[in-house]
Parts: C-alpha cells; structure tokens; sequence
C-alpha cells in the first residue's frame, strides 16, 4: 500500500518523535493526528482494537517490523490534490482516465475504510447511540448509490464521450456514432448529474455537520474527520466534472454535430 496515494495531507514532526512513536499507546498516536487511523488499517492495525497497546507490542502480535510502520507514520503523505492538477489544459481522454483513477480510490480504498469504521462505530456515549445507530443504516445505502452512479457513468457518460474523442480523432464507425448520438446528450447527462452533487447531505444531518469537541470519543472524531475528507473530495471530483469534462465534452459534441450536418449538404 503506498500511503502517497491519500490526498491532501503532509505532515512533518520532530525527528526526536521518530524514535518514540514505538512506544506510545495506538490511542495516543491517533488522538495526535486522526489520519494515522488511516496508516494503521492498512497494516491490519484497526486502532479501536488495540488502544491500550503500544506501536512495538502490536507489531510484535502482527508480525510487522515497528521501524517500516513507524516510516510509514513519520513519512510525508502529500500528494497533489486534485484542485492543484491543471486538468482544464488536459486532452479529454486525459481528464476521463483521470476520474476513472480516482473511482477506483473511493470504491477499493476510500469507501471500504470508512465502511469498517462505521460498522465498528461504538462510541460507548449516551449521546452518539443514535447517531452510530443512524449511520450504521445511512451509510451502506450511501455506499451502495454512489458505487451504482460511478459505474453508470463510466458505462453511459465516459464511453460515449470517448466516442466523440475518438470520432473527432477520424476512428469511428459512423453507424454506432448515429445510433449513441440519437440516445444520448451531454445536456441531459449534465441535468442528471447535478443530482448527485450533494450525496452526503443525509449523513450531514446526522452528524450535525460533523461536529466535534473536547468531548467527542476519539473513535467518533476519526470517523467525522474521514467524513469530512471524503465529502471535500467529491466536492472536487463533481466540480472536475461539471467545469472541465462536461463543457469540453459538449463543444465536442457540438463540432461533431456541426461536422455532420456539414457532410449531409454535399450528399
């Protein structure tokens, strides 16, 4: 697992502190800094499942060499963020390959850590029983909607636009290229994919925008934290969609369509 691959964080401590992360408490480590749950779980370390023990004692129960985790930890996990990636200056087949990478972070990285976090949820709190009780419902079905949507774009929206790339590239088959043009509009799929723009307002609701404080059990705050991280990048994710693929793709269509009813004149 190459951590550099979760966005928009860096983080750079003390070099004393590199020597002593073996010997603090798995609580502590994440009460420090919640995104180090995220390091953990990708070493089978699930934090709630080994608060009270140190670094060194679950490597040794896991079989895992304390000074790779403790790298892995320490190591800057920055890499560009989306908003930092100059996509509008992309090609169109550049900017599809691009968010089809990033659907596969959400649905085999992003989205199945988060689950696990949620289906672990016990806040052992009065006050977040119902709130563990909700999410537990919400977010499966949350899951199960988004994962559907990112398929059927790929399958109706990318693949058509991929056809008027290649069409505008002269490889094309003019019978198939007719036939997905009298079914599909990239207005249409625009209008329908504005509905997806705030798929995370139920859960929102929940957890009351996710609000935390000096009380919040340390369980609760990385599950809000990860909320919050994954609700910003599909903010993102839409924004790429809805500013850079879908305007390039409907200039796209329209010279295509605009090329077409060019040729019907001289026939």
């Amino acid at each position: 697992m190459n951590i550099a691959e979760r966005p928009g964080y860096f983080y750079l401590y003390p070099s004393m502190e590199k020597t002593g992360l073996r010997n603090r408490r798995i609580a502590d480590l994440v009460e420090q800094d919640n995104v180090r749950a995220y390091v953990l779980y990708y070493f089978g370390i699930r934090f709630y499942e080994y608060s009270e023990k140190t670094l060194e004692e679950v490597c040794q129960l896991r079989g895992l060499k304390v000074e790779h985790v403790v790298r892995q930890l320490e190591s800057p996990t920055h890499a560009l963020s989306e908003e930092s990636i100059p996509l509008v200056s992309y090609p169109i087949d550049l900017i599809i390959e691009y968010l089809k990478h990033a659907h596969f972070l959400f649905v085999k990285r992003k989205l199945p850590y988060i689950s696990r976090l949620v289906e672990s949820f016990n806040a052992d709190h009065e006050a977040y029983e119902s709130i563990a009780k909700d999410l537990k419902t919400l977010f499966p079905l949350f899951v199960e909607d988004f994962v559907h949507h990112i398929y059927e774009e790929e399958a109706k929206l990318f693949r058509y636009i991929k056809l008027l790339d290649n069409t505008d590239k002269g490889k094309y088959n003019p019978s198939r290229l007719f036939y997905m043009m009298e079914r599909h509009s990239l207005q249409r799929f625009a209008v329908e994919h504005e509905v997806h723009d705030d798929e995370m307002e139920g859960i929102r609701k929940i957890t009351q925008d996710y609000k935390v404080d000096g009380n919040t059990p340390l369980h609760v705050r990385v599950i809000y934290s990860e909320l919050t991280a994954l609700e910003k990048s599909l903010q993102v994710h839409a924004r790429i969609e809805n500013e850079i693929l879908f305007p390039k793709g409907m200039m796209l269509e329209n010279k295509i369509k605009t090329s077409f009813q060019e040729k019907v004149k001289f026939n």
